[in-house]
């Protein structure tokens, strides 16, 4: 079994509770707007990092980590990104490419809208957004996302709540 902790858009900001939350995860997995290497310096303390550069990240934070991240564990098929639309309204750069060669799961942030979904017109393609972790935006709530993979499937997934925008910052 596999132990993945999924985040995005820290946008400069780790909050304490994530080292908690993420020290038994096996690998962290940040689907951009790190805003800092020193982000991803901090994550890396506590598993292997695997992530993309999202739009407001730097040269820092691009020349180690590249836009799009195409990789499999345990027999499933994952892509990430950071801007890449939501069920039925994929980014049109995107689209294309997701219809002609589908991933299993489909990862990105930059709504800072949580959402974990199967896309019901590809292949029944599993869609994940941990919504935003850091405190800049607009959402209500700060997020993050834990899963297990387990002999070619997911489970386990839990949506796990940092706290409200403001609040314990």
């Amino acid at each position: 079994m596999i132990k993945i902790g999924l985040i995005s858009d820290t946008h400069n900001y780790l909050d304490p509770q994530v080292f908690e939350y993420f020290k038994d995860c096996d690998e962290i997995w940040h689907a951009g707007d790190f805003g800092t290497i020193s982000i991803a310096e901090e994550l890396e303390k506590i598993a292997p990092l695997i992530g993309v550069y999202g739009n407001i990240d730097g040269q820092d934070i691009r020349k180690e980590y590249p836009l799009h991240q195409r990789f499999e564990r345990d027999g499933i098929k994952f892509w990430m990104t950071h801007i890449g639309g939501i069920p039925g309204r994929y980014c049109i750069p995107i689209r294309a490419e997701i219809e002609s060669d589908t991933p299993d799961v489909f990862i990105c942030g930059h709504s800072h809208i949580l959402k974990i979904a199967r896309d019901q017109g590809l292949h029944k393609m599993l869609y994940m957004n941990p919504g935003a972790a850091g405190r800049q935006g607009f959402q209500e709530y700060r997020t993050i996302v834990r899963f297990d993979i387990d002999k070619g499937k997911i489970i386990n997934v839990e949506v796990i709540n940092l706290g409200k925008v403001g609040i314990n910052q």
